[in-house]
This record gives C-alpha cells, structure tokens and sequence, in this order.
C-alpha cells in the first residue's frame, strides 16, 4: 500500500489537493500520515507519496502536481483522451502558476503569515479578480473545466482558490464570478471534496482569521501549515533544502509584490483619475404587468425592458397563439382537403400517461417535434401536431388505489370495479390536465382541439374494432404461456415495466409484504438422486424455491460425463416424483456440472426445453406468491419464506452442496418494486409472425426510414425473432377484452375449457357476441351463456393504433383522408419495439398503410454525470423547475411529496445538494428549448447538465440587448424596402454580414432535413453572437457616428439600416422554432416590409430560404476571414502590453499588392474592431517605423504596433529579462532530467510526452520572449 505524507494544517491547500486526488483514486487508497517523511525517502516537501519501499528514490513524488496527477490517474480522472489530458495539464499550470501567487497575496496577509501591506493588498485583489474572470469566462457553458465530470482540473484549480473562498471572496465578489461560484459549490459538494474538506463555508465579510479553523473533514486530521506559513519555532528544526525553498519562495513572493505595487501606482499616476466601474448588479425578475384577457394579443407599444426576463417575455403570448389558430392546419386555408402544394406534415406526440408530470426526457421529445412543427408550419406546409394522453392502465391504477386507501381506507374490491372506474375518471378529471398544462409552458404548438385520451370513446371504439377483426383473423388468440407477474399487482406487466436490477454478488433486497429483506444474487448447489444407483447429480439455481416445481434435469448431449445416464431418472427429495434425465443442445456443459434442473412452469428457458420435451409443467405459485401444488410443510408458504425452509430442509437430508456469491439480474416491477415471477397464466397473444416479418421488409426495401441508421440492427433483430405478444392484463382500468367464454346450454355441445379458443367469442355487443357463438356452435341464441372476460388490454394495444384511431378509424373521416399516414414519428429509442415496431405492425394489418414515412429516433436524457434519470438518486427534473427556477428546500422537499421510502429520500437529498447547491436558477422556456436541441447528438444518450442551460438565458439576454440596440439604431421613423434584397451600394461589411445569413439560412435548411439540430443551434448561434454582435454591429458604428454629415454618408447609414433589418427580420425567423417567445416578443416590435399583408405573427411567418437568401460570397467571407485573422493579432498584440485603452498606429507589413489593396478596402473595420489609432498598410520593401511590437497574423501579413512613448520601455525589458532567464533555467531542469540514463526506461511514456511537450512550448515562449526583448532594444 502507497502511503501520503501531508500537513495536518486544514488550510494547507497543497495537502488538500493531493487528500481529495486520493479519494477519486482506486481502493486500496494510500494510507495518509501526517508527519514530515524520514530523511532517508529524501523527499523534498509535502504533499510525499511512497509507491514502493523507502530507499528507492524512484519510488517517492514529492509536491502537490506531481502526487496530485499520478493519483489522478491511477482513478481515471487525469482526462479520458490525449486532447483531455492536455487539458487537465494546461488547468493544472493555471492553478500553479497563475492563481496560487495571487490566492496567496491575498490570504496570507489576513492569516498573519506576512505583513499586510494595504496598497499591496488592493493590487492583489485586483489581480486575484482578474484572473477569476478569466476562469469564470472559460466555466460559462460549462459545468466542469474538462470534460462532462470532475477531473484533476477541478480539483486543482478548486484547491487554489478554496482559501479565497473561504476567507477574501465577499458575496459582492462571488456575484461578479457568479460561474467560478456555482462551480465551486458543485466540486466542494462532491462526496469526495466533502470527505476531506467538509462543509465548506464561504467567506462573508474580509476580516483577520484568528486561528486556523477547524475543518470537518479529513483535514481537521491533516498537515502543520502551508509550508510557507508554518511556524519554524514550532515545529521540527527545518533542513538546509527546506529552507533554500521558503527562500525562493519569498523571493517570488517579493517579487509578485513589486509588480502589483507597480501597477498599483501606475494606475494612481495623472492625467485623470479613472472612475471605479459601479458594481454589476444581478438581474432581478421582471414581470409582465399590463392587464391583457387571455387570448388577446399582448401589449409590443410600451418600451421593452431594460434586460431580457424570461417572466416578462413569456407571459400572454401563447393564449393568443392559441386563439388566433396559428396551431390549427385549417390556418390560412379554405379548406384541409385542398391539395397544398407545399404539401402535408403530420405528426402525433407519443401520448404521455396521465399519470405523469413531465421530466426532461418529455421535454427533449416535445421541444424537437415542436421545432419541427414550427419549421414546416413556416415553410406553408398544412401541419398538424396532434396531441393526446395515455390512460396507463398500472401507473393510473395503482395512483388511485393509494388514493382510496390514504383518504378513506378502502381498496378497489371494496368498492367493486364500476365504482372503482368512476372512481379513476373523477381523479382523472381533476388531475389528468397537469400534463397539458406542462406542454403549454413548453411552448408546444398542438392543435389542443384534437387532443385525444385513449379511454375517449371514439379511441374505444377503435381499440374494441381492432380486436375483433385481429380476432376473427385468428391473429389474436387464447393461450397458457409464461408472463411477467407481479403478485403485489396481481397482474401480468410487460417487459418495459421490468428493471433490470444488476447485482455483482450477494445482496439483501426489500420486497413488498416481507419485513425482512431477501437475499439475492448467491448460487445454492444440491444433488439429485439418480433413481436406482448410490450416483447423484448436482445443479445450482439462483432461486432454491422453484426446485418444488421442477419436473427434470438437462445435460448437454455431447457431455461424457452424463453419457450413462440416457434414459434414467432422478428423485425428487420431497415428493415421489421422477424426473428424466434429458439432453438438450441449450444447456452450457462449461458452466458449473454442466446439469441444470428445470422448472417448466416458472423459466422462460425452461418452459422451452419443456416443450420441446413433453415434461409436465407444474405451477407452483399462485396469484399472490403463495406456494400451491407443493408439499407440506413448504404448501401455503410465501415464496421467499420458502426459499429459507427449502434451503434448510435440504442441508438436514445432506443434499445441499454450496452456496456463493452469483452476480446476476434481478427483474423489478418499475410499478410496484415487487419481484417478477414467471408465471403460467391463460392469456390474449397476438400472433406477430407475419407482421413483423411485414415491418422487417418495409424498412429493408426503403418504404419506412428509421433515422439514425444505427438503430436499424436492433430493428431487425427485434422483428426477424419477434414473439408472440400478450395483450391481456388482469387489471380494472383499461380497455375490457371485447372476447367471452361461451357455455352452450345443450347437452349435444360437451363443455369447453378456458384454454380452448373454439369457445371464445368477440363482439362489439353481447348480442353480437351470442348470435356469434349461435352460429358457431350451430344453435338458437336462447341456449347461449357468455361470460365476458374481466381482463383489459395491454396499454401499448391502444397505443399502437393511436395513429389512425385519434381520426375515428375505422370510420372514413375527413381527417382520416387528409393526415393518414402521417409524416414523421418522433420519439426516444428507447421505445423503439414497445411503441413504434407496434404502430407499424397494426397500421400494416388494420389499414393496409404505414402510420408513418420516417421514425426520428432522439438520444436518451441522462444526468450531467451520464445517470439514467432516477427519483431516488433525486435527479428528475420537472422542465417546470428550470423554467421558473427552484431553490435547494424546494427540490428537496419535492422528494418528501413522492413515493420514496426515507432511506431513498436522504440519498435523493444528497444527489439534489451535490448537483445543485443553489437550487436551479431561472432559465426560462427558450433556453432549456434551445439546450435540449443543442445536446441533442444522434447517439444513444445525452448527459444534460442544467446549469449549463442558464449560459442559454445569457444568450437570449445577448439577443435582447442586441435588437435593442439595433432598434434604436434603425430609429423610430425607419420604413424597410417591401423585399429583402441587395441595392449594390452596400459596404464590404455589409456584404459580409449578408453573406453569412445566407450561409445561416442555408445550414439551418440543411440542420432541419437532416434532423441535426446541433448543427441549427451552432448555425444560429455562431450568426447572432459571433458575427452579427461581434463584429458587423461593431464595425458600422462608425458609420452611423458619421451619418448627418453629408449626403453620401447619409445614404451609407440608409444602407447600412437596410441591411440590419434584413438581419434581424431573418435571424429572428431563424430562431422562432427553437426560441418562440423571445422571437415573438422581438420581432412584434420591427417595423414590417408589408405592414398590410404580412402575417401577425414570426410563427407564421415564412421561414427563411436559400432561394430567397442566396448572396452567400466565397470571396467576401475568405476577405473578412483574414481581415479577422490581423483584428485578432492586433487584439493578442494589444493585451500582451497592456493597452487597455490608449490607442495605437498599427502598420500591416503585406506581402503583395493585392494584400495591400484588400487591407485598404477594410481599414476602417480594421481600425474600428482592432481598437487602433490608424491602420498604416506597407508593402514587404517598405521599412517599418523602430519601436513597434511584432506579430504575424499569417503567411500574407505581419502586424507592427507602434508602441514608443506609450509603455516604459525599461521596465518591460527587465521584466522580460528575468522571465528569459526562469524559461532557461525550466529548460535546463528539463533537459537533465531527459538526459538521465535509464529515463526513457523508467518514466511512463505519457509523462514523456508531455516532458516533451512542456519543453516544446518553453523554447516557443523563449523565443517569443527573446524577439520582444530585441523589439524593444530597438526603441531605447
């Protein structure tokens, strides 16, 4: 075992680095001691780690970096690919180099380890702030510094400014950082950071810090001081090394003052003194307050606010929306029937049951089919999105059932099932709506006057019609078969209600009705007697109980072992029973003895083999998980009661052999946490042979597309080994099983048995039914008695019609003509057989038609930390709570509301406290829409962080700031030209920003047919942020500055104005799918080009297209792509000396005449976005003015910045010499330590790399340094 030698001091944020690297580390973890390491590992300071025995100097890392990393990646958490690696490496130079001076020039001085100095104090907050932002800037779309989970970046970086945070950074500073603070709390919330820090409180107010306080975790047991401020009188006598270093240390520290110091006077010196920035404040909530009657359309006069506020922006819009029709196909059109030239979209939402409240997963779903909607809908297609809901036959149940019991202490048979269904309708009239009112808030353009639930009569109907000719068929039939049971539910439930619990070995589970847990995931092995012989035979089984029902063991028949064995039996312990020795191909000779008992009538496998075999089934178990048809004493048992007595009774009779640890699979029901049974139940089958084969071959000959591609593997193979499907479920809420058992009241007629189909009838009515089975059974109806059966059908049966039956099939109606088959299906993969194979298959059999031309399969949303979504790991998201935003106490006390039971809950707690400290700010709808697409990949899962949906509401405050101030730019009395259109007077700004609209418009349109919706989002994004905000509306203020001066620069404004219009207009139809409420809210307030004709709302406005955007320009777009290539290099130039606002001549040393010509043509956006005095170009012969800073922006251009008289030039050549001399004296380090003889042995090849790397960027830097310092000679 490694052992750590760390300071027990709980500040010494060294030491914390390298404990909480431990603790992401593999088991076993190192042991931790808390004194300084003997001489003798010759290891140079704290943070020391032993790998192997003392005295192989190989076998000791000494620093934090250095014990931090290998740590890191002994727990995978050093990144997860070379690109991630250097990365973490980058973060961890950050932390060292960057952060620690400047976290430590602050701190100490309020921890009484050096004298405070308060000028040198205010330069070093100053700085500490800097460089906080900076790292605030890189955390804004993100959650963690690399990568999607905590990795050594974070904890590094975390480690440095901990000090900061807990005793310098006040909550005014926090909130100038606000994404380094949420950041912050997610790491130190992190189970790991709370072992070793615990809870971490943050600093209120700057004050001395008396004493070191005392910490919570392990660090209350951890490290005497920071080394630097430890107090020699103390402890131990320091060595001759130790001391050399707090000397180098100090010297550094000294020399980190003096620059500060600097700086601090430089800023104090004339001409003026500058005025302090006002604190920025936090937006606060604005709300929409001018009384407007839903449905009317809401005020766009007054002035819009000052910031962008989702409250304010989403009030009133839909209702009014929803009056004007805009979500009705008949929108616009005489009538649906009339062809369309556009054509048709269709789609049906997957209905959710109404049981629910929507998680993210439903809200991914429902913000990509309504962007979808909304697009085709712009396009002029006649669109309908149909909503609907799902009865969900199990959840409703089982929610009403709790219910009754809660309030008045009665259970459905109390009441009887026809009292018990009004019972579920009243609920479901009173609760049923929520789910609709979530899809509005979502922004979900349905036409709700279709809306359809699955218990409405004409989806009855349509359920009722569906079996009886699938029955009449013979495609639905009667059958004794395995089901999944739950016994707490009493009724079957279908494979996507079974979790699949994963044990890795013996585990203790709570089952309903027992007390006590159960245990699971062991192997019990016992011997069967062979019959006749003093041989016996050993099996092993996972569940010891069912061996009541077993009826013969199975051996492989190419086994030698059990070769003599043809045609023996063996006994059963505790009944006469002989069971055959039987050879059958399914069993696995390498596994255990290569002997398997076998329980026909309780395991899928082994109902097979027992068919195959004639063996007799037994059914062991009854309805409630009682044993039956068993023995005494084991008759009457609960099942898992008996698996104990069976257990026993073996070992007393010497027949139990073993048991040990078994990793296996446990199937749960998802509904009632109770353990599946297989169980032999009469049952409804549809016979799904043929129509799967029929759904195979649609996809194979291209009919239906299933997008992306990658699911069609499972597509095949789900429906070229299809089986058979059962539809009943012994439920009372549902659609009743339209089939009756008939008794014939004729002695010439012997009595039939449940299991025979010949005497099962279907019929729309009883009397259909009796005239049926009169014609059957070839006597008058008065001698018929039927007998309806209680079950009801499977939900997924009134789910795979739900396509044509919400337009009253099978009755021919207008909607029926016009929207089936429908467009597209959109919906998660993860219901890809349950749902979708079923739609296909019933709408081949019942309409001959597929319900649909495409299936868009969208990824599955998991947590930030790639966890499927779970209430007990507290990590489902109501969309609600993100639009609105929610505190911690509120998400907590969600979890108290549910069905959890308290352990769950407290689990649940500390998921919800480690992924959102601070509750869930307020995002608004329009950016969790935008992130859901945004995230959107065409794999298999999303791993959606919400706090990286707020950096969506800064883009849509960006977005408000920007058409604010482009509408006080265009001006109250501007009229736009009646068409988006080029005059030929337009700039070379203009141009460019034309030019990339169109290249918006055009990936938009590509995004939109490919169903890549990452692709959309970049598109727009990159338009409106980066190159419409950025830089055109940067680059013409100059022009608007000039606008009154004549005439020329008049119409140049005029131009100019035109061409902001057409962005805008274009950009906010662009975004209206993704966006509608802030798209809406925006665009009301342009002027239109047709104010009488154009449509009232972006929603309806025709989306645009690249025939109408078609003045995309190569040539511009690699002109202003260079011209950008000199704006950056004259910025990177700018920053590097510390030209914050003094301007400076910039002289562009070209290549070529062209060159020369095109920076001329772009001076002024040049000199306008680069912050320059004047833009001065040169050929390559003309000399370049001495005393200029050097940069090349590429092969063709060379930036001068003339920086004489505006720096001091000594100073900068001091402070250049003496990094010169540190990047030698790195460089030096390195290179003897890749000169050491047995190196390239030795050192792991990643670590090389990277020694090679650093090596690499030192010479590159030593060379930069070196070119500046002889630029600067120059101007001495």
């Amino acid at each position: 075992m490694a052992t750590l030698y760390v300071s027990p001091h709980p500040d010494d944020f060294r030491s914390l680095l390298a404990l909480i690297a431990a603790e992401f580390s593999p088991s076993p973890r190192p042991r931790i001691v808390t004194e300084d390491p003997p001489a003798a590992l010759k290891a140079r300071s704290r943070p020391a780690l032993v790998l192997a025995a003392a005295g192989d100097g190989d076998s000791v890392l000494s620093g934090a970096s250095a014990v931090a990393w290998y740590l890191a990646v002994q727990g995978k958490r050093a990144g997860v690919d070379p690109k991630q690696q250097s990365q973490v490496w980058q973060w961890l130079s950050f932390a060292d180099n960057e952060l620690t001076p400047v976290s430590c020039a602050v701190v100490f001085p309020l921890m009484r380890v050096m004298a405070v100095d308060k000028k040198v104090q205010q330069s070093s907050r100053a700085e500490l702030m800097r460089v906080l932002k900076v790292l605030d800037q890189a955390l804004a779309p993100r959650t963690y510094l690399v990568g999607e989970s905590v990795t050594l970046a974070d904890v590094a970086v975390a480690a440095a400014v901990l000090l900061p945070f807990k005793y310098a950074l006040e909550p005014s500073d926090r909130k100038a950082v606000t994404n380094v603070t949420r950041w912050f709390t997610t790491c130190v919330n992190q189970p790991q950071f709370l072992k070793v820090l615990g809870e971490v409180a943050l600093c209120e107010k700057v004050g001395p810090v008396t004493a070191a306080p005392k910490a919570a975790g392990k660090a209350a047991n951890v490290s005497a001081a920071v080394d630097a401020s430890s107090s020699a009188a103390n402890g131990p006598p320091k060595t001759e090394a130790q001391l050399k270093k707090e000397a180098k240390k100090k010297e550094k520290l000294e020399k980190f003052q003096q620059k500060k110091e600097m700086e601090a006077k430089k800023k104090t010196q004339p001409p003026a003194e500058k005025k302090a920035k006002p604190e920025k404040k936090e937006l606060g909530v604005i709300t929409y307050n001018i009384p407007t009657t839903p449905g009317e359309k809401k005020d766009v006069i007054s002035a819009l606010p000052d910031a962008y506020s989702p409250q304010y922006v989403e009030a009133a819009w839909y209702s009014w929306w929803e009056k004007q029709g805009f979500f009705k196909p008949e929108y616009g059109r005489e009538s649906i029937s009339k062809p369309n030239p556009r054509g048709i979209f269709m789609m049906c939402i997957p209905p959710p049951n109404v049981t629910g409240s929507l998680h993210l997963g439903h809200a991914l779903t429902n913000a990509i089919q309504d962007c979808l909607t909304r697009w085709h809908r712009m396009r002029g297609e006649t669109t309908l999105w149909n909503p609907g809901c799902d009865h969900a036959g199990i959840a409703t149940q089982v929610v009403v059932e709790k219910k009754l019991k809660r309030e008045r202490g009665l259970s459905r048979h109390d009441l009887g099932r026809e009292n018990f269904i009004q019972e579920v309708w009243k609920w479901k009239n009173e609760k049923g709506d929520r789910i609709y009112h979530q899809l509005k808030k979502l922004g979900s353009s349905l036409d709700w006057d279709r809306a359809c639930f699955t218990m409405d009569q004409k989806l009855s109907y349509a359920v009722q019609e569906a079996f009886i000719r699938m029955h009449d068929e013979g495609v639905i039939y009667r059958s004794k078969r395995l089901v999944n049971w739950s016994c707490t539910l009493n009724s079957a439930i279908s494979d996507i209600e079974v979790d699949k619990k994963e044990l890795s070995g013996r585990t203790l589970l709570p089952v309903p009705g027992y007390k006590e847990k159960v245990e699971f995931g062991v192997l019990v092995s016992f011997a069967y007697k062979v019959d006749g012989s003093d041989e016996e035979v050993i099996v092993a089984t996972t569940r010891i109980e069912t061996m009541l029902g077993d009826t013969a063991v199975a051996v492989h028949p190419a086994d030698p072992r059990y070769q003599h064995l043809k045609g023996k039996m063996v006994l059963h312990p505790f009944c006469e029973r002989k069971m055959p020795i039987v050879f059958d191909d399914f069993v696995d000779m390498n596994f255990g003895t290569g002997a398997v008992k076998i329980t026909p009538a309780h395991d899928h496998n082994d109902y097979e083999v027992g068919e195959r075999h004639n063996l007799a089934f037994i059914n062991i178990l009854d309805e409630n998980g009682l044993l039956i048809n068993v023995p005494p004493p084991f008759l009457g048992m609960k099942r898992f009661e008996a698996r104990t007595a069976v257990l026993q009774a073996l070992k007393d009779r010497g027949q139990f052999k073993e048991i040990k640890d078994n990793p296996m699979v446990v199937p749960v029901c998802s509904r009632s946490k109770d353990i599946v049974e297989p169980l032999l139940k009469p049952q409804w089958y549809v016979n799904c042979r043929d129509m799967g084969k029929q759904a195979a071959d649609v996809v194979r000959e291209g009919r239906l597309k299933i997008i992306p591609e990658h699911h069609l593997k499972t597509w095949f193979n789900w429906m070229d080994n299809i089986r058979d499907w059962c539809i009943s479920r012994q439920l009372w809420w549902g659609h009743r099983i339209p089939a009756y058992f008939v008794t014939v009241n004729d002695p010439a007629v012997k009595p039939g048995e449940d299991m025979d189909g010949h005497y099962w009838v279907s019929g729309r009515s009883e009397e259909e039914a009796k005239e049926k089975a009169a014609k059957r059974f070839n006597v008058s109806v008065d001698k018929i008695s039927l007998r309806q059966d209680e079950d009801v059908l499977d939900t997924w049966f009134s789910s795979g019609i739900f396509p044509f039956s919400i337009f009253g099939w099978p009755n021919e109606t207008q909607d029926l003509s016009v929207f089936y088959p429908g467009t597209l299906l959109e919906t998660g993969h993860d219901i890809l057989f349950f749902w979708v194979a079923r739609m296909v298959m019933m709408g081949l059999k019942l309409t001959g038609k597929l319900p649909f031309k495409e299936v868009y399969l969208h990824a599955v949303v998991r947590d930030a930390h790639g966890r499927k979504m779970s209430k007990s790991l507290g990590n489902v998201i109501d969309p609600l709570d993100v639009i609105a935003g929610i505190s911690l106490e509120g998400l907590h006390a969600q979890l108290i509301d549910s069905n959890l039971d308290p352990v769950e809950v407290e689990k649940a707690k500390q998921g919800q406290k480690s992924d959102y400290p601070s509750g869930i700010p307020e995002c608004g709808t329009d950016a969790l829409r935008f992130a859901l697409c945004a995230y959107t990949s065409q794999g298999r899962d999303i791993n959606l962080d919400v706090n990286r949906i707020l950096g969506y509401r800064y883009f849509c405050n960006k977005l408000w700031n920007a058409v604010k101030f482009a509408m006080k730019t265009l001006g109250d009395k501007f009229v736009p030209s009646e068409k988006a259109q080029l005059s030929g007077e337009e700039s070379v700004s203009d141009r460019w920003i034309l030019s990339r609209l169109c290249a918006a418009v055009a990936l938009c349109d590509v995004g939109f047919k490919a169903y890549d919706f990452p692709a959309i989002t970049t598109a727009v994004y990159n338009f409106w942020l980066y190159e419409l905000c950025d830089v055109y509306l940067e680059s013409v203020k100059p022009v608007f500055l000039k606008a009154d001066e004549d005439g020329t620069t008049r119409r140049q404004a005029e131009v100019c104005r035109q061409t902001l219009y057409t962005c805008l207009d274009a950009g906010l139809r662009l975004l209206s799918p993704i966006m509608p409420f802030v798209t809406e809210e925006l665009y009301q307030r342009l002027p239109r080009r047709k104010p009488a004709t154009d449509p009232p709302s972006v929603c309806v406005t025709p989306y645009p297209d690249t025939a109408e955007f078609c003045w995309n320009s190569e040539e511009v777009d690699r002109d202003m792509e260079f011209i950008m290539t000199v704006v950056k290099t004259v910025r990177s130039l700018r920053a590097d000396y510390n030209l914050t606002k003094t301007r400076a001549d910039c002289y562009l040393q070209c290549i070529d005449a062209a060159t020369v010509a095109l920076v001329q043509k772009y001076s002024l956006q040049i000199q306008t976005l680069s912050y320059s005095q004047a833009v001065i170009p040169l050929t390559s012969n003309q000399p370049v003015p001495e005393g200029c800073a050097v940069a090349i922006a590429s092969d063709r251009c060379t930036v001068n910045l003339m920086l004489k008289g505006l720096i001091d030039v000594e100073k900068e050549v001091t402070k250049l010499m003496t990094k010169k001399g540190d990047l030698e004296k790195q460089m030096e380090k390195l290179r003897e330590k890749l000169a050491k003889n047995d190196y390239k042995e030795k050192v792991p090849a990643k670590v090389q790399e990277q020694d090679a790397e650093k090596l690499r960027q030192s010479q590159t830097e030593l060379e930069k340094v070196k070119e500046a310092i002889e630029n600067f000679r120059k101007m001495m």
